[in-house]
């Protein structure tokens, strides 16, 4: 349980708001590389900021304010030229760095462009990773934005989606660090509803959480668990799973962020690795495809056939901002605790001039980041397609994309193509 005070203090993210300020020390996933591609301007609204993300056609990346300095004309209608991009209303034209690079009747009439040194716009740096383009909204120097060894790993076929969610950020990083939701939410609600819809197969209940574990390490929290059909030689207890800080969670075979937009809004960001079959090799990728993924179905209720789309019911059913002054946590919340210890021990950093938690600097230590990972052999070495087959969880993660609906044809066909093997359309993921 946190006051409404302390719970304020968490969940606001916007200029000068202590989390806002913790959160503006880190790196986040905004965009896919290919959207830009595919249009060069994109508007964006970040931790309460209205920006517009462009790339303009000396292949530059930008992220400015949204509004023009002329008359607040919409820059997300803007057009990119070979050095930054122009305003459609007027004509100035804005580089990269947010310099009015050029005002057209204003640098006729004063060949001096004085009035250009008042117009800038405020800028953020941006960079292109792992299909993802990522912005940095703090203070100069911008520390290391993050090199996981998982953005390097081979004969995989990556995918990015995108899903927008209508409540606040922390309620979505909390389930980062929720192992017993797995049993109920994805296991337990999954089979009643394939039991509603007449797929099921009347299972009981899934096998218990036994035990449960927690620990900090320098990118984040482990948490580890047993359960009835596990025991402490399982790798879901020796190795456990990333709460990867400050936003993030890793699960061996992806990487979910959570953006806030702002105080009441958040982007959800995958970046999913589908390891191809040792027949398929070597394959390389040359375009990792993003897409966004839909929330509600034609009748407006929550879509709840998928992973992720299961955990926006929860996440969602919270509230807008959960009001954390009537919780009651339990055991199974420790993880939780530990969590929001952590970003108040941020706030008190940042306060004080020093860096939070997970903050990296050396680029030399930022070359491949290992994170624990309780199939790592597995996503390095791949499988024959025969063994593929004989395991109910890898076969089953090649031959459906279980985290979100609404998966286009066209990356379902070029994963096909990836892996050889045909993809299916499960109308209710069965775990």
């Amino acid at each position: 349980m946190l006051s409404a005070e302390k719970n304020q203090a968490l969940t606001q993210v916007g200029p000068g708001t202590p989390m806002g300020e913790v959160l503006r020390r880190h790196w986040h996933p905004v965009a896919g590389i290919d959207e830009l591609e595919r249009r060069p301007v994109k508007p964006v609204r970040l931790m309460g900021e209205d920006l517009v993300l462009f790339k303009d056609l000396s292949g530059r990346y930008g992220l400015v304010e949204r509004r023009c300095r002329h008359r607040n004309a919409d820059l997300a209608y803007g057009f990119v030229e070979a050095e930054g991009l122009r305003c459609n209303y007027h004509g100035w034209r804005y580089a990269a760095d947010g310099r009015c690079a050029e005002q057209p009747y204003e640098d006729v009439v004063d060949p001096q462009c004085r009035l250009r040194r008042q117009a800038s716009l405020q800028a953020y740096p941006v960079r292109a990773k792992a299909g993802l383009l990522w912005a940095y909204l703090g203070p100069a120097p911008a520390p290391e934005l993050p090199d996981w060894e998982p953005f390097h790993w081979a004969n995989g076929f990556v995918q990015v989606v995108f899903a927008e969610v209508p409540c606040n950020w922390l309620q979505t990083q909390e389930n980062s660090i929720d192992p017993v939701h797995f049993e109920w939410m994805h296991a337990n609600w999954t089979r009643r509803l394939n039991d509603e819809a007449g797929r099921g197969s009347g299972a009981g209940y899934a096998p218990r959480h036994l035990k449960l574990a927690f620990e900090a390490f320098e990118h984040g929290f482990l948490y580890k668990r047993i359960t009835e059909d596990t025991d402490e030689q399982h790798p879901l207890w020796t190795i456990g799973r990333v709460c990867l800080w400050p936003n993030g969670f890793f699960l061996g075979d992806h990487f979910e962020w959570r953006v806030p937009v702002d105080d009441t809004n958040t982007l959800s960001v995958t970046w999913s690795f589908i390891r191809v079959p040792r027949e398929a090799e070597p394959y390389v990728q040359t375009e990792i495809p993003s897409w966004t993924s839909p929330i509600r179905a034609a009748d407006g209720r929550w879509i709840t056939s998928h992973v992720i789309n299961q955990d926006i019911v929860g996440w969602v059913g919270q509230g807008a901002v959960t009001d954390r002054s009537r919780e009651l946590l339990g055991a199974s919340d420790r993880g939780i605790a530990m969590l929001r210890r952590q970003l108040f021990d941020d706030i008190d950093a940042v306060r004080n001039g020093r860096d939070p938690k997970g903050v990296m600097r050396d680029p030399q230590r930022n070359q491949r980041v290992f994170l624990p990972s309780d199939h790592r052999d597995f996503f390095l070495h791949g499988l024959p397609l025969a063994e593929y087959r004989r395991d109910p969880k890898w076969w089953r993660l090649l031959t459906q994309f279980i985290f979100h609906a609404g998966q286009p044809d066209s990356v379902r066909r070029a994963c096909e193509q990836a892996t050889g093997v045909a993809q299916s359309r499960a109308e209710m993921i069965d775990l």
